[in-house]
């Protein structure tokens, strides 16, 4: 796989914790980031930032730093993201503050910061989006809008900074993240919940952080030239299924 002076946002865990790893062991020099303390699993010649990616000024930083540790950046990996599980009945103006300023004006303020350097020597964006961002997921009006953002932002910078740049974006399904616990936990009977939902994969599981991961560094890679302003699922096949199963009548 190719080599990038990469930067991941959201590197503490789950997602963006394998894509660290990932790019890592392709030997990728990667910067990461997140709003608390460097995690301990971090091999020690990955750089880590503490860093807001909703606020403007904390990604200046965050990409000044990147570019002082390890030059200019080659490849931005959006993957930062937060869930509010709520109604828009429901949704206050801090939930919008929160939900929008992280999954929309993060992935925004990143590209943005980082589109420079992408313009000039080339490089790629690959933003994690979500199948929720197509299909709606209960209760998570201003989560799903967020990541239709992200999916429809990602084309645009495709269209307007080809062919310098590449930029994809990578939705991916059900996963087996603390998020994804989270979700389950909001249903009346969370173990019957993540049954019926395993039942609805053809491949009868989730997937797992490295699965996403496998196809960042894939769409990072020259093996990916071709690939642009598109939105790849990964989903175990869950949208691609009629939700009628054999003895549903």
């Amino acid at each position: 796989m190719t080599a990038h002076t990469a930067l991941v946002t959201g590197g503490s865990r789950g997602i963006g914790r394998a894509i660290v790893e990932r790019l890592y062991a392709d030997g990728s020099r990667v910067v990461t980031c997140g709003r608390g303390e460097r995690p301990a699993y971090l091999p020690d010649d990955v750089h880590w930032v503490r860093a807001d990616v909703a606020d403007p000024g904390s990604v200046d930083r965050l990409v000044a730093e990147a570019r002082q540790t390890f030059g200019q950046v080659s490849l931005l990996v959006n993957n930062a993201g937060v869930l509010v599980a709520k109604t828009v009945a429901d949704s206050t103006d801090d939930d919008w503050d929160l939900q929008v300023g992280v999954n929309c004006r993060g992935v925004f303020n990143l590209s943005r910061a980082v589109l420079p350097d992408l313009i000039e020597h080339g490089g790629v964006i690959v933003n994690v989006g979500s199948i929720s961002g197509v299909v709606a997921d209960l209760s998570s009006a201003l989560y799903n809008a967020s990541k239709a953002f992200v999916h429809a932002l990602t084309r645009s910078i495709a269209i307007d900074h080809g062919p310098q740049v590449r930029c994809n974006a990578v939705l991916p399904g059900w996963i087996e993240t603390d998020m994804a616990v989270e979700g389950f936990d909001l249903a009346d009977d969370p173990a019957a919940a993540r049954a019926d939902a395993v039942r609805r994969h053809p491949l009868a599981r989730f997937g797992t952080p490295a699965d996403i991961a496998n196809i960042v560094a894939w769409l990072a890679s020259d093996e990916a030239v071709w690939a642009t302003g598109q939105c790849f699922t990964v989903d175990g096949g869950l949208t691609a299924a009629s939700p009628l199963r054999p003895g549903a009548f």
